[in-house]
């Protein structure tokens, strides 16, 4: 660090200039004191300094550290490994793991297909969607994801979301066409959206979506989820297709005649034995395959009950017939013209938006505990471009599943290849299996969805967010009771509201406090929460903990001469030594604009009038750069930036000591 020793009486001398700003130094008879000088930033021109924030922040990984110092092949072979990881593990795929490949793959498949006929059912769609879906995007995400354990396919939120937004508006029993036709376009534009994301590196955007939101989220949809499922579990055939709570509920009353007590009888039995088989692995992970077979075993069972009773089960409905056979094209069916398109515009965004969140969330959880890193833009691109084939192949919406992949992590996944086995599993299903599945009742479909979105109630998460921050809570319940009573997208949409809010009370009201010094140190900290922490005699510390911009500046200047009224009144009250100077510690003023200058500038004639002095403390170099640029350092004088409060308080006492022992 460059230290001075001298006190130069020119101002010139002092002022900020490319190497910094030279702090004066007491000269006379008592021993010199070496105070630091605060430094400005290298020059930068206009065009480096852009360059270097938009690196910032939108290349903060810096991705292409890898292709530097690189021959040409060698850069082309680093920018397929880039976009197309599986030439990164696929040179080093063994046998060895293989074996672990196979087993993870087919546990996986062995939910996948009863919840990907489940799912479909959830979002209005037929269920053969559901094993399309369980298909075709496993094996383009095999190539393109990042992530190893993530399982790929149809998710109950998305599911949801699709069914309740485009429910609302075209009905799926009266136009059943048009409504797939909604449904492939919506995954279209999510996978656009999606992809969009990652490639221009917008990734940031979700985080909107913050976990408190979620929670609520969640949580109402998993209640909404369930209790749309009474259709399915009480055997009714008229049922409301509203989402919100007390529609619900009064069409389930409304029907009373309609329920059929064989099939509450086969729910009840069926899901208290899922509930039961996830239980027991929840408490015993090493049993995970028990939760994770339950399913299958459920759908095998009931249809085989239901085939050999059929001439008794007449109240239990069945699924029926599906179709043989592989995805068929569905390009001819995207919908992209017409009065509905800003309707699977807008589902594609918002069922895009909570599927990219939940597929990410997931992949990050399980490769924090392989100690691996998964590339948050490159899951981005290949969730979108998934989508997007998917929507040209008879698939809906899809995303890593936190269920699935949970599965898929006990088994020993090793790579994505357990994607893979799990597509060939549904494949072989599609090709041969389906005429087993016209016997499965309607209500193991809906007592497998209610399994599964119960995991989603997270109360302890809940819990831990009101011990935490009551504003995170505050829209926690919102998200909640807005999906609850009002609508899935708005409840929502309430939820982010409050989260923005939460953000911008942040930004326009910052945190200020006094600080003291901690007896013995030369560390100053906020008094209210060290009780050991002192005053200084004739100074007021306070710390700023925000930048300083428009949003906040008039508050600022508000809250700091407030500080100075009540720190004048307790000095009157107790008879103490008066204020002089006023010192103000930058640290944690990460940046300043043109309204935060003025409000510094305003705030030191304020001050001056008083016959107060006005010290910063610890300008950053974004902050001390702009300040210098903007000639607000001139009228600061000699003594006016210090590099710590300690320096300043030290300083400026000696240059106090020092005036009243000069003679007169």
């Amino acid at each position: 660090m460059v230290l001075s020793s001298n006190r130069v009486e020119d101002l010139s001398t002092h002022a900020c200039n490319e190497e910094g700003f030279e702090l004066p130094i007491s000269n006379h008879d008592v021993p010199p004191l070496e105070v630091h000088r605060v430094c400005l930033p290298p020059h930068k021109t206009t065009l480096e300094k852009l360059r270097q924030r938009l690196l910032e922040v939108f290349f903060p990984d810096d991705p292409l550290h890898k292709f530097k110092n690189q021959t040409c092949l060698m850069k082309l072979y680093l920018g397929l490994q880039f976009f197309f990881p599986v030439f990164e593990w696929g040179p080093q795929y063994n046998l060895k793991l293989l074996r672990p490949d196979i087993i993870s793959g087919l546990t996986i498949a062995s939910l996948a297909i009863p919840q990907g006929i489940s799912y479909a059912k959830l979002a209005n769609l037929p269920p053969i969607v559901g094993l399309y879906s369980s298909f075709v995007p496993p094996l383009i995400y095999s190539v393109l994801g990042s992530s190893r354990h993530l399982a790929v396919g149809p998710v109950s939120i998305a599911s949801l979301v699709m069914g309740t937004m485009l429910s609302e508006v075209v009905s799926y029993t009266e136009q059943p066409n048009l409504y797939l036709q909604l449904a492939f376009t919506a995954t279209l534009f999510a996978g656009v959206f999606q992809a969009s994301l990652g490639f221009f590196r917008l990734g940031f955007i979700i985080d909107f979506l913050s976990k408190a939101t979620l929670v609520g989220f969640m949580a109402g949809a998993a209640v909404i989820v369930s209790l749309q499922q009474l259709k399915g579990l009480l055997g009714m055939v008229h049922f409301t297709s509203k989402m919100q709570i007390v529609p619900v509920l009064s069409s389930v009353f409304q029907h009373k005649d309609e329920w059929s007590w064989q099939t509450i009888v086969m729910g009840m039995c069926f899901l208290a034995f899922l509930l039961t088989t996830r239980q027991i692995s929840t408490r015993n992970p090493k049993i995970f395959w028990l939760s994770a077979a339950s399913p299958l075993a459920s759908v095998v069972l009931s249809t085989l009950v239901v085939a050999c009773l059929k001439s008794k089960a007449h109240g239990i409905q069945t699924i029926g017939h599906l179709p043989k056979g592989l995805n068929p094209p569905s390009m001819n069916m995207l919908y992209l013209s017409g009065p509905y398109l800003p309707l699977a515009i807008k589902t594609g965004i918002v069922s895009g938006i909570l599927a990219l969140t939940e597929g990410i969330a997931v992949g990050r959880t399980f490769a924090a505990l392989k100690n691996y890193q998964v590339d948050g833009n490159k899951e981005m691109m290949a969730i979108g471009l998934m989508n997007m084939a998917g929507s040209c192949s008879s698939c809906y919406v899809t995303t890593g599943s936190f269920s699935r992949s949970a599965v898929n992590y006990n088994a020993g996944a090793q790579t994505v290849v357990s994607n893979i086995i799990m597509a060939t599993a549904v494949l072989i299903t599609l090709l041969f299996l389906m005429p087993l599945f016209y016997y499965t009742p309607i209500v193991i479909l809906a007592a497998i969805i209610i399994t599964a979105v119960i995991g989603l109630i997270d109360y302890q998460a809940a819990l831990r967010l009101w011990k935490v921050d009551k504003l995170d809570f505050l829209a926690c319940l919102c998200s909640f009771f807005g999906v609850l009573f009002i609508s899935v997208p708005l409840g929502l949409a309430i939820a982010v509201g409050v989260s923005v809010f939460k953000i911008l009370l942040h930004v326009t009201r910052p945190n200020t406090g006094v600080l003291g010094n901690i007896p013995g140190t030369q560390v100053y900290q906020n008094m209210n929460r060290y009780r050991t922490a002192v005053r200084i005699p004739s100074f007021l510390i306070l710390a700023v903990e925000a930048p300083i911009l428009f949003a906040n500046s008039t508050y600022l200047q508000e809250r700091i001469l407030r500080w100075i009224r009540e720190e004048e009144e307790r000095i009157e009250a107790n008879q103490e030594t008066a204020i002089k100077c006023v010192i103000i510690d930058m640290t944690a003023v990460s940046s300043i604009d043109s309204s935060g200058i003025d409000t510094i500038c305003e705030l030191r004639k304020t001050l001056d009038k008083r016959s107060l002095k006005l010290v910063l403390a610890n300008p950053g170099g974004n902050v001390m750069e702009k300040l210098h640029e903007s000639n607000a350092l001139e009228g600061f004088g000699l003594n006016g930036i210090y590099l710590t409060v300690s320096e300043a308080v030290a300083d400026i006492s000696s240059l106090w000591k020092t005036e009243t022992e000069l003679p007169i």
